[in-house]
């Protein structure tokens, strides 16, 4: 059975080692959920994070509270990544606010439960790809010409870029692009020592879920996440290690790689 809980408060236990001491990192997607998790994960590493969000202005607050809470520093800015322009104010802000950029972690995301093709409007199509691809893209042109030598890329695509979702059609592919832009950046930005890494999720339990299946199926707290071999889905906060791994400028021999986070629905490549 699903855990209808989004309560990232679980990282009062997280173990910090100083991994990211003195870095600057973006999180998009940090209102909730993943992002939110690995923002405060990161914060407890000792870096300062700026938050990426579109429109929830309570949960960024949220974040930044806890944050702070743990004696982190953590600023946040409101926009669409899927226009360029947000993305070049959000790393404009970064550089106002902290001087430096280190770390990019393009986790924002939607998804629009269709289940028919012909149901998905050239509109979804094309805000999925946005908020998804086109974001990614943005966020990482805004941010090259700042990074450099041990700088980290880390992209959240899905476990349905890899195997597919049949209500998920747009959804799926926006991650597959992902996955293959990042393999893409990899080989472009590895003689400039700039690893550019993701992770994959399977079924992870956020406000993300109830939002958007939660009309398709009313029982999505019951039974998401209960076909993976762990029985149930994931939460955000057991993630987040690997977010700070690769992160960590210790870490300087991985790049063009996915990390699949799934509850034991082991893919093939």
């Amino acid at each position: 059975m699903a855990q209808a809980s989004f309560d990232n408060t679980d990282l009062a236990d997280y173990k910090a080692s100083g991994a990211l001491e003195g870095k600057v990192a973006i999180v998009t997607g940090a209102s909730s959920g993943i992002g939110q998790a690995v923002a405060i994960a990161y914060a407890k590493e000792g870096a300062r994070v700026v938050i990426g969000y579109l429109d929830d202005e309570e949960g960024a607050e949220k974040t930044l509270d806890i944050i702070e809470s743990y004696g982190g520093e953590a600023r946040a800015l409101g926009g669409d990544l899927g226009k360029s322009e947000n993305c070049d104010a959000l790393v404009n802000f970064a550089l106002a606010e902290f001087g430096a950029l280190d770390i990019v972690v393009n986790n924002a995301g939607f998804q629009y439960p269709q289940t028919s093709p012909l149901d998905i409007s050239d509109e979804q199509m094309l805000k999925t790809f946005e908020i998804k691809a086109f974001a990614m893209f943005y966020l990482v042109r805004a941010a090259l010409p700042h990074l450099k030598k041990g700088s980290r890329i880390i992209n959240t695509a899905s476990i349905n870029a890899y195997r597919g979702h049949s209500d998920l059609i747009d959804y799926s592919g926006a991650n597959g692009a992902m996955v293959a832009m990042t393999r893409s950046l990899a080989r472009r930005l590895v003689r400039e020592e700039i690893a550019v890494n993701g992770i994959a999720p399977g079924p992870i339990w956020t406000p993300l879920i109830t939002k958007t299946f939660g009309d398709l199926n009313p029982d999505v707290a019951s039974d998401f996440g209960e076909d993976v071999p762990a029985g149930r889905p994931g939460q955000p906060y057991e993630l987040v290690k690997a977010y700070v791994f690769l992160a960590d400028p210790q870490n300087s021999y991985m790049t063009g790689q996915f990390l699949h986070m799934n509850g034991g629905d082991y893919m093939s490549t």
